[in-house]
């Protein structure tokens, strides 16, 4: 749906532009490539998504076409080199580090004790539990990177709670598909890492900058969740939360590991002291160690979290190398020079071609995972979005909150189906589809506050600067 709805608004937008400015039809040429060349290309970009190729390959094999069928540098000359580039760089080092500090968590029951008492805190609150699956989100977030990560680990611990309550499941299973979505936004995520490599902008920046907007989207959901609660009289009673402040004082140390690997982390990120790839390496021994405290290190724990962290490491690898080696192509054919060109030269000012450019991804969202749309596009948008006069953190700020929505968005969104598959409860996918929309119209009204104020992202680190 929002895919049909922005293609009918973009060719509203611009056509009524191309009236109105009085401008002559655009000619698109690239160069001595001919257009219906490009258009193919595009085509099979399609083709290939929409069969279900999977998403490595279907980059690596476009590149491989477009290198062989257009350019006039044969293929093989550049492929080692474009490989070679991003497996080398030492912040992607921080990705598995990063995954890895997240999966030992899970294994070592740290989410489990992170949830239970958060809901010590939240139980009394109007639909307690969801409250609780929010900010377990978003604290499990601060340490794990992921959002995939983030919902599988705090679904399998939070749907146990929900099975003898009568909290509507599509509440439920919405809650937790926005607060899993989290994991991209709030520092340490994986996709600032990956937009600042390609974008060659500050990882450190990016995580100072994502602070505020976390903050604004947290609250927007928390004040969701109380308005449902309300409306729908979800007391906390409902869910037999009763408890006294010595037990709130006595959940505390539960919460102090999780403290403790937040502190690590983004404390050494902030002060300065270390580098992301350095605090993730950092997060991986406090894990190692709260672990071994609580005797639940063990050599089954320890391959358990590496072979996860290696299969998830591998695929997001596959997928850069793919991208990287798709974007030279394209690059050398003038392509992202040629749409830069065009969306500048319309007749709009500059936030109506920002405006283009979200619903761009909101619709590209809806059927290609998130961190592959940032790789294949970001190299294409990211110069229109300099040209435009936009701060480049801000704009990862932004594209990390679109990924957020693509993990979410109904029919393709990966987070969703995570949930559905965690259910011991039977019950249609259209439950998690329904139950998410409130959520996604939130991070759609943070987008739009963030246009209207940029400062929320940008001042802090202008000040930490």
């Amino acid at each position: 749906m929002i895919a049909i709805v922005f293609i009918v608004v973009m060719a509203i937008v611009i056509g009524a532009a191309t009236l109105l400015g009085g401008s002559s039809a655009v000619t698109v040429s690239v160069g001595a490539t001919p257009w219906w060349a490009l258009v193919a290309v595009l085509v099979a970009f399609v083709g290939f998504f929409a069969g279900g190729i999977y998403v490595g390959a279907a980059l690596s094999s476009l590149a491989l076409l477009a290198g062989f069928g257009l350019s006039d540098r044969p293929f093989w000359n550049f492929i080692g080199e474009m490989v070679w580039g991003p497996s080398t760089n030492f912040v992607l080092v921080s990705v598995p580090l990063f995954l890895l500090m997240g999966e030992i968590m899970l294994r070592a029951g740290l989410s489990e004790r992170l949830y239970r008492a958060l809901n010590v805190w939240m139980g009394r609150l109007p639909g307690g539990l969801l409250h609780t699956n929010i900010l377990a989100c978003g604290v499990f977030s601060a340490v794990a990177g992921s959002s995939v990560a983030t919902a599988a680990t705090m679904g399998s611990v939070a749907l146990p709670y929900f099975e003898k309550s009568h909290y509507p499941p599509r509440l439920v299973l919405g809650s937790l598909a926005a607060g899993g979505a989290l994991g991209n936004l709030i520092p340490p995520g994986i996709t600032f890492i990956i937009y600042g490599l390609i974008t060659e902008t500050s990882v450190g920046a990016l995580y100072i900058a994502a602070i505020g907007p976390s903050i604004l989207v947290v609250v927007l959901f928390i004040l969701v969740i109380l308005w449902y609660s309300v409306r729908l009289n979800l007391r906390a009673e409902a869910a037999g939360v009763t408890v006294t402040w010595r037990d709130k004082l006595a959940s505390l140390s539960d919460l102090l590991p999780t403290a403790l690997l937040i502190g690590l982390v983004l404390g050494t990120i902030y002060a300065g002291v270390a580098t992301p790839t350095e605090s993730a390496a950092l997060g991986v021994a406090g894990s190692l160690v709260l672990s071994l405290v609580d005797r639940k290190l063990n050599w089954r724990m320890l391959v358990e979290s590496m072979h996860a962290t290696a299969r998830t490491t591998s695929m997001i690898a596959l997928i850069l190398f793919g991208a990287y080696f798709l974007n030279y192509v394209l690059s050398s054919l003038g392509v992202p020079q040629m749409l830069a060109k065009f969306l500048t030269g319309l007749p709009l000012p500059g936030w109506a071609i920002m405006l283009v450019i979200i619903g761009f991804y909101l619709a590209l969202g809806t059927f290609m995972e998130g961190l592959s749309m940032v790789i294949t596009t970001i190299p294409l948008l990211f110069p229109v979005v300099k040209a435009l006069g936009y701060d480049p953190i801000w704009f990862g700020v932004v594209i990390t909150m679109l990924v957020e929505i693509a993990m979410i968005s109904p029919p393709d969104g990966t987070v969703l189906y995570v949930l559905q598959g965690m259910r011991r409860q039977p019950g249609p996918i259209t439950d998690v589809f329904a139950g998410v929309m409130p959520f996604m119209f939130v991070y759609m009204l943070a987008i739009g506050i963030l246009m209207l104020f940029p400062s929320i992202a940008l001042w802090l680190p202008s000040v930490l600067s």
